[in-house]
């Protein structure tokens, strides 16, 4: 494959000058001019458009840090995500923290030295100071980082109205939902404050399993699940995310649990994998709606655009499911 070099001494000029035809910018004389486009036909030489990006100051490419690419949630709004960016004319570098929060710093680190245009933070493993020293393009998924980095997420107090209700209605006396550790402080963590709010209000017990911090794997939530049951064998109502549910779906089927006659479940975030077996109530996240929303801030901010509004809140909507209903 021919090279700036070939092309160069092809044409009988300098590499710079190769460059600065193929980049538009600085004076090079009509004749000299011709003579590198020649060459460059005649070799069939392709400029590299990452070489042309950073000559240019930026690199074109956008970084979506989540925390485990394999979780519903987060693969459902990689795809929305990366489809809206490329419509955008930018690429799109996935990354994957959990387990190696080392690397959040490290792609902080790509931003600010420009090998990224921009961040789509939607990790929790970084201390927030880390973002706010950096005065390149952030947009924050689901966790408010500083008044300057917008954020995008869903409503979790309209969340939580939705679920309770579903349960209320339903007949559920004891309750129990799936909390994060509350070791960092993101917007999702408002939907069990609301759902605890709501519930108490309404004279139900309502006691909470802490699945640990970044827990996302499979055997981490069967886990929790069967502390569940173990700890709260009267349970009749339970709120958690997908996969939780899934979970304990699992266990009660296995101990005979009738659902939903005598157990009722409702999940939060109503990916595809509440709709891969039997359907299961759950309150629906609008991810597509989340990745088109941090997909225009990102680009906007990059692109030096003024950002409107800085806090997206965005409505959920119930999924009636045969776990409830």
């Amino acid at each position: 494959m021919p090279s700036i070099k070939d092309v160069a001494e092809k044409a009988g000029v300098s590499k710079s000058t190769v460059s600065l035809v193929i980049n538009n910018t600085g004076y090079v004389s009509k004749e000299t001019k011709e003579k590198v486009e020649a060459a460059i036909k005649e070799l069939n030489y392709i400029p590299s458009k990452l070489a042309q990006n950073f000559s240019r100051q930026h690199s074109g490419i956008i970084a979506i840090v989540v925390p485990d690419i394999m979780h519903p949630f987060f693969s459902t709004y990689i795809k929305y995500a990366e489809k809206e960016l490329s419509a955008k004319g930018y690429m799109s570098m996935v990354c994957s923290v959990v387990g190696r929060e080392e690397n959040e710093k490290k792609y902080i680190d790509m931003l600010n030295r420009k090998i990224v245009d921009g961040i789509i933070m939607a990790g929790h493993s970084l201390d927030i100071e880390e973002y706010k020293k950096s005065t390149r393009p952030i947009v924050s998924i689901d966790r408010f980082l500083c008044d300057e980095i917008p954020v995008v997420h869903s409503n979790h107090k309209q969340a939580a109205q939705l679920a309770c209700d579903c349960l209320i209605k339903a007949g559920c006396k004891n309750i129990v939902q799936f909390v994060g550790s509350g070791k960092v402080k993101i917007e999702s963590n408002i939907f069990n404050f609301y759902c605890e709010e709501i519930l108490k209000q309404n004279g139900i017990e309502v006691n909470s399993i802490n699945v640990g911090y970044n827990t996302f794997t499979i055997e981490e939530y069967e886990k929790s699940a069967h502390c569940l049951f173990e700890k709260y064998p009267n349970v009749d109502g339970i709120i958690g995310v997908d996969l939780l549910i899934l979970s304990c779906l699992k266990i009660a089927n296995k101990k005979g649990i009738s659902v939903p006659k005598d157990l009722k479940l409702i999940a939060f975030d109503g990916t595809y994998v509440t709709r891969a077996n039997n359907e299961i109530t759950s309150v629906v996240q609008p991810i597509e709606d989340i990745a088109k929303h941090s997909a225009k801030l990102i680009v906007d901010k990059i692109q030096g655009r003024e950002i409107k509004e800085n806090n997206v809140v965005l409505d959920v909507l119930l999924q009636k499911g045969e776990t409830v209903f």
